[in-house]
């Protein structure tokens, strides 16, 4: 922006200095040319009284020689074609002048010629010469120092367009840097308004607008923070109701400590800052986790089940919670919305620079996958979420989610995790056809 701003200055200034500084110069040159010409005008009026007087030639060559020129650059043409002097112009640039004064350009010079009436009737004329150099002087200083003046005027509009470039650049930069910082979560970031009046308003308009971010990510988590928090009353009443011993009843107790844990994990989440924080966690010990967890109630409904690559670490940019949670999404669907004996199979694949979980079972498949993964579009009583986590959790690594036929007869959600360090691009949707049977969110 400050290299614009100095080339419109250039620009600018140059064009205006052109505008008055050729005509000046123009004008330098006439006025020297005139004063040249006024001196041999002054030169040829010492003569006229020696011409009064007597039209003699020896009289007339002693004036001449009286003058402060001489006889070099005066001359004195008789009637009867008799010259007195040094003479550097024509008969009939003479004949021309005999009754009008009249001024003729020579090699190196200029020649003033001026009539004088002597008496009956006759005419002479005298030749002033004015040399080249006279009409020169003093032209190229002034010329100096008008270019002078044009170079100083465009350094000095530069300079000037410069410093106020850069003032609006740091005010423009301040204000880039800390919407960049408040887009990565800084909610304290605020910058002083400076620089011109828009940018002053631009950046008061941020503070207001960064204020008002924070207050309502404060209070939505407060919000989250006190929803998940009624829900440690049911927990409680479900864990003093649940009774009896055996693998059942153990199973069931892990499973309500397991829950409680991870609502303390959101309320824990919810009051801290929202500042994203890097995290990395194995994808293949998340999933042979989570499939140990479901492998009981699976026992329970007749499901075979596999857990096929997760033999070998594989590590991913997102927190182990994070992906756990959606790992439990996909499976949960898995079990609430296909009959009970469905097999299901988890499978993770590993790529340059990208790692796949595939989640596949024999169901009755989705029939509108980009409806699907609408958040909170659901077709079958949920709470339409799943789906949607598990892409958001995707798109933050740069990947995405795809939904088609699977293997085993039903639906296979895939699931790409970035692991190259990519950024994160605009929320995509990798979707393709698919067979339309029930629907599951």
């Amino acid at each position: 922006m400050r290299r614009s701003l100095a080339l419109v200055a250039v620009a600018v200034t140059a064009m205006v200095a052109l505008a008055f500084l050729i005509p000046l110069a123009v004008a330098v040159k006439e006025i020297a040319e005139s004063r040249a010409l006024a001196d041999a005008e002054r030169q040829a009026a010492t003569i006229v009284p020696a011409l009064v007087v007597t039209d003699d030639a020896a009289a007339l060559e002693r004036a001449l020689a009286s003058t402060p020129v001489g006889t070099s650059r005066l001359a004195v043409h008789l009637p009867g074609g008799r010259t007195v002097g040094r003479s550097r112009v024509t008969a009939a640039d003479v004949a021309s002048a005999a009754e009008s004064a009249r001024t003729v350009p020579v090699r190196k010079g200029y020649v003033l010629l001026r009539p004088v009436a002597l008496g009956g009737g006759r005419w002479a004329v005298i030749e002033a010469y004015a040399p080249e150099a006279d009409a020169r002087k003093g032209v190229s200083t002034s010329w100096a120092v008008l270019t002078g003046v044009a170079v100083t005027l465009v350094v000095g509009s530069v300079v000037v367009a410069d410093r106020l470039g850069a003032r609006v650049v740091r005010a423009a930069r301040r204000l880039g840097q800390a919407a960049a910082a408040l887009g990565a979560g800084d909610l304290t970031v605020r910058i002083v308004p400076d620089g011109p009046p828009e940018l002053v308003a631009a950046g008061r308009a941020f503070n207001a607008m960064a204020d008002q971010v924070a207050a309502l990510l404060a209070a939505e988590r407060e919000l989250a923070a006190d929803l998940s928090h009624r829900l440690r009353t049911p927990l409680t009443a479900l864990r003093l109701n649940l009774g009896g011993t055996g693998p059942e009843a153990e199973q069931r107790r892990l499973a309500i400590d397991r829950l409680e844990r991870a609502v303390d994990e959101i309320i824990e989440a919810s009051r801290r800052p929202s500042r994203a924080v890097p995290a990395r966690c194995d994808a293949a010990l998340v999933l042979r986790e989570r499939l140990a967890f479901w492998s009981a109630l699976a026992e329970d409904q007749a499901r075979p089940w596999q857990l096929v690559g997760a033999e070998e670490p594989s590590p991913v940019p997102v927190a182990a919670a994070d992906l756990g949670a959606v790992v439990d999404a996909l499976l949960g669907n898995v079990f609430r919305h296909t009959p009970q004996g469905t097999a299901f199979r988890v499978t993770l694949h590993r790529g340059s620079g990208i790692v796949g979980i595939l989640v596949a079972d024999a169901g009755p498949g989705i029939p509108d996958p980009e409806k699907a993964l609408r958040r909170g579009n659901s077709g079958a009583g949920s709470t339409g979420l799943g789906l949607d986590i598990a892409r958001r959790l995707a798109e933050s690594t740069g990947g995405g989610v795809r939904i088609e036929p699977s293997a085993l007869g039903g639906t296979g959600v895939n699931l790409w995790l970035h692991t190259d360090g990519r950024a994160a691009g605009p929320r995509r949707r990798l979707l393709r056809r698919t067979r339309a049977h029930g629907s599951r969110h």
